[in-house]
Formats: C-alpha cells, structure tokens, sequence
C-alpha cells in the first residue's frame, strides 16, 4: 500500500518527536547540569538547558518565545495539510516540512511541559521525572534540553586582525538537540533542492493553465 504524502508527513514528525523526547528525557534523569561524556575528540555529550530559540540562542521573554513557537507550529501543520495535495507538492518537500514542524514541536514539548514534569535540582543530582514537591516552572515555562556538542577544530586568530587578534576560535561551540538537527536538515535540504517551491515557481502545467 502506497503512503499519502499526508500519511509520510505524520509518520516523519512522529518519528522525530519520539527520538528527540527519548533522547531528552534519558539524558535529563541521567545527567547533571553540565555533565559531560567524551565519545570522541570531536563529540561530546552536554546536558545544558536553556530558555531560547536553537542552538541555546536567546531572545525575549520565555512565555513569548512559547507561544510563537506554538503558532509556527500551527502555522507549519496547515501549510502541510494545504499542500500535501498538490502535484507540485513532491514527497520530499514535504518531508523537509514535517521535519522543520517535528523539530519546533519537539522543543516546544520541553517548554509546555517540562518545567511541571521536572525538578531542576543543583549539580551533582540528576533530575528526577513527577518529583512529590512539583516540578521546576509553570505550564509553558520550562527549559529546553540540549546535549549535542561537536568541538571539531580551533585556532588563534592571528595577533594582527582586528578585535579577535590572539583569540581563540572554537567550531562548533553551540550544544544543541535532535529537534535542532531535525530543523537545520530541513531547512537546508529545502533551500538546496525546493528553493522554487519558497520563490513561488513551483505550479504544475495543470494548475498552471488554471491561474
């Protein structure tokens, strides 16, 4: 039996969403704030947590930034239930859709609920999943988890440039999250392969002739 592209979307976002909270949950009840584990010299585990938008980067306010990622998310369901059906809309696009719509939800799941779910105890204890005194932070409220690190090379600028001369350069610093990941591949796989689907160009010969 043959999937609607309806069906792949559900199953793409499902899939990512279950893997991230797998992955979040394991490393919260198992990890301190700002525990490492050294897989490699260029991979490392870091449980960090933070009120931000990807990557742990900041802007505005918490309940803020929680409710604009639930209205994108939204957002992003509608534009996939719009345009699973249309010729255009290949099974790819709309792939690279669910997976931008899996990562925002992913990371929304860590604010709405985490902060009820979750203590947030000091190092060195691990937090603990319904705790009898109630978790860390109100509905909508709570952090994101992030445990990604990959430090793959650095270097000294040199003593002559300006403002960075003599400091070191570290790529890459920010620790992020499978829902991260799952937001930069779609993204990128849809600005390298369905640009003309984003700049418009992207009717049929069929819906074409309709317009």
């Amino acid at each position: 039996m043959k999937l609607g592209k309806g069906w792949i979307a559900f199953l793409v976002i499902l899939a990512v969403i279950i893997i991230d909270q797998v992955i979040k949950i394991w490393v919260k009840t198992h990890f301190y704030i700002g525990e490492d584990f050294r897989i490699t010299d260029w991979f490392q585990l870091v449980f960090v947590q933070n009120n931000g938008m990807a990557f742990g980067m900041e802007m505005g306010p918490k309940l803020f930034l929680t409710i604009f990622r639930i209205l994108a998310v939204i957002a992003l369901i509608w534009v996939i239930c719009r345009v699973r059906k249309r010729d255009w809309a290949s099974v790819g696009f709309i792939v690279c859709l669910a997976l931008i719509t899996a990562g925002a939800l992913g990371n929304i799941i860590d604010c709405v609920f985490y902060g009820v779910i979750f203590n947030d105890p000091a190092p060195y204890n691990v937090a603990v999943m319904f705790p009898e005194g109630g978790g860390y932070a109100p509905l909508l409220q709570g952090k994101v988890v992030d445990m990604f690190y990959f430090p793959l090379f650095s270097f000294y600028w040199p003593d002559w440039m300006p403002f960075v001369g003599g400091q070191n350069f570290l790529f890459f610093q920010p620790v992020f999250n499978f829902a991260d990941s799952a937001i930069t591949v779609g993204m990128i796989l849809m600005i390298i392969f369905y640009s003309r689907h984003l700049s418009g160009d992207h009717h049929s010969p069929k819906e074409a002739e309709e317009n």
